[in-house]
Formats: structure tokens, C-alpha cells, sequence
């Protein structure tokens, strides 16, 4: 082998030593995400300069040891011994700031689906997120890759941001959007809920337990559109009193929306709701 590569070597074993003994110092202290900022005032302790900080994270990560979120941001990859991988949903609350699992994958974890998403939903009111290469311009996938795990990221306003709870997930406390908030934003965006049956099957699974007070609350702060869908589905799918349904059939819209926003402009008119009934196994032929 060349000197060259003998140094090269050499430097690999430097970086991923002092880098290695540097993981462990951040693992004794519970850190399992840092920025390369945070990690820098654990690496004096281990005689890593600051001149190579950055060269041993890279290293690190090539070799397994941590995770690269995005620029400057990493997490532990559950190498070293009593250090668990992270969840997938606690590496979503890092990737963004605020942010709560929704959408899809809310529908998962509450039990309102038996489909599996491949992806991980995020709600955020941030301006910006993290986006994969290309991804802006149709080149790549949709979704934020990280550790062979896509995050789709979607965007609201801190009027729509409500909703939430925090669960515990492994190790971690996630935020999470409620079942009632879920079923919306599946009203609103099916295609980021599997599509508009399986967030219909979710309704029903939902049904004996759910609250009625609260779903129309979160509804009337909404889209118009979604809170009729929800006014229709709840007298035509869910048989509640049409009486209980007046806060939603008042609120005001203009003309016809259909039930699935993802679907033809076809189907019959449901006049009191202002909804066009476009949806599968609904439509007339």
C-alpha cells in the first residue's frame, strides 16, 4: 500500500477512535440526537480538536456508529452496547421544529388502519424543511430520506396546528396528532391517509369511541370543505342525529365540494351538505 493510503488509514483509525470514545461520552449523559456544536463541547474531554470534529462525525457515520439527520444534526444508531436505536418518530421531532405525527401515520398508531405506511407523516408549521435532492424538480421520491425511512413533511398554519398529544413511543414522548385531528386531516389530504376508503374504514373503526363534541370542534376551525365531508359522513356513514350535525351543515361554502378532494368531478349532489358523492362503491352509475 502507498504512503498515502497509509495515512489515510491511519487518519480513518484516529477520527473513528477519538470519534467512537466520543459517541460513548455523549451516550453516558442520555444525548441520543446532537448538533456537531453540542458535540463539540463533549470533544475536548477526548482529545478530538475542533479542527477535526467535523472529519470524525464523518467518518462516524460512514462507519454505522451515528445517523446524519441532515447538515449538522445526527443521532446515535444504537451500535454501541445500551444504547437503543432511535424510533423512527423521535428522529421526526428533530428533523423539524414544531412537528407531530399525523396523517397516516397517526392513523397507524392509533390503531384506525391495518395498513402499514411507508412512509413517516409530519405536521409542521415550519417554513422550511428538509428536502431530498431533486425532490423539487421530480428527480427523486418524495420525502426526506433518512436511514432508509422517508419523511413526508406536511406544511400547515399555526391556526391548523392543533389537535396534538403527547404519547410515549419506545424511549421517547412524541407528539401526535389526537383521532379526531387524524380523520380530518384525512378528509382533508387522503392521499397522504392511504386514500379516501381507508380513511372512511378508519371512521368506523373509530366510530363507538368517537368524540362527537370535539371532531366538530376541530372541524368548524378547518377548511370548509372538510367540515362538510364531515357533516355528510357522519349522518350517511355514522347515523348520527342530523340535529347534532346543525354547527357543521351552517357553516358557510360555495358550491359543491366532492367528498374525495383526490377524485373526479362526478356523482350525485348531496344538496344539504354541498357535497358531490364521488366516492368509491358510492357513486352512481
Amino acid at each position: 500500500m502507498s504512503r498515502r493510503g497509509d495515512t489515510a488509514s491511519t487518519e480513518h483509525a484516529v477520527y473513528t477512535s477519538s470519534g467512537t470514545e466520543l459517541v460513548r461520552k455523549l451516550a453516558e449523559t442520555g444525548v441520543r440526537i446532537f448538533t456537531v456544536k453540542e458535540a463539540g463541547k463533549t470533544a475536548s474531554a477526548v482529545g478530538l480538536s475542533a479542527g477535526y470534529l467535523h472529519e470524525a462525525l464523518h467518518h462516524l457515520a460512514r462507519s454505522g456508529w451515528i445517523v446524519r439527520l441532515h447538515k449538522g444534526l445526527y443521532a446515535m444508531a444504537g451500535s454501541l452496547q445500551g444504547v437503543s436505536p432511535l424510533h423512527e418518530f423521535e428522529i421526526a421531532m428533530a428533523l423539524v421544529r414544531p412537528a407531530a405525527i399525523s396523517h397516516w401515520s397517526a392513523l397507524s398508531h392509533h390503531g384506525l388502519t391495518e395498513q402499514v405506511p411507508r412512509k413517516v407523516f409530519v405536521l409542521t408549521t415550519a417554513r422550511s424543511v428538509p428536502r431530498a435532492r431533486g425532490a423539487r424538480h421530480g428527480r427523486s421520491p418524495s420525502g426526506y430520506p433518512v436511514a432508509g425511512t422517508r419523511y413526508e413533511f406536511i406544511q400547515t398554519t399555526p391556526g391548523r396546528y392543533f389537535g396534538i398529544d403527547e404519547v410515549w413511543v419506545g424511549e421517547a414522548r412524541i407528539k401526535m396528532t389526537d383521532p379526531e385531528r387524524t380523520l380530518l386531516d384525512g378528509l382533508t389530504s387522503p392521499r397522504y391517509c392511504g386514500g379516501l376508503p381507508e380513511v372512511l374504514h378508519a371512521f368506523t373503526v373509530r366510530g363507538p369511541k368517537l368524540e362527537l363534541k370535539r371532531i366538530i370542534g376541530y372541524a368548524l376551525k378547518l377548511h370548509a370543505a372538510t367540515a362538510k365531508r364531515l357533516g355528510w359522513i357522519l349522518e350517511h356513514q355514522m347515523r348520527i342525529d342530523a340535529a347534532r350535525l346543525e354547527p357543521l351543515q351552517a357553516v358557510p361554502i360555495k358550491g359543491y365540494r366532492t367528498l374525495d378532494p383526490t377524485g373526479p368531478r362526478r356523482g350525485p349532489c348531496d344538496r344539504r351538505w354541498m357535497i358531490q358523492v364521488n366516492a368509491p362503491g358510492m357513486t352512481k352509475q
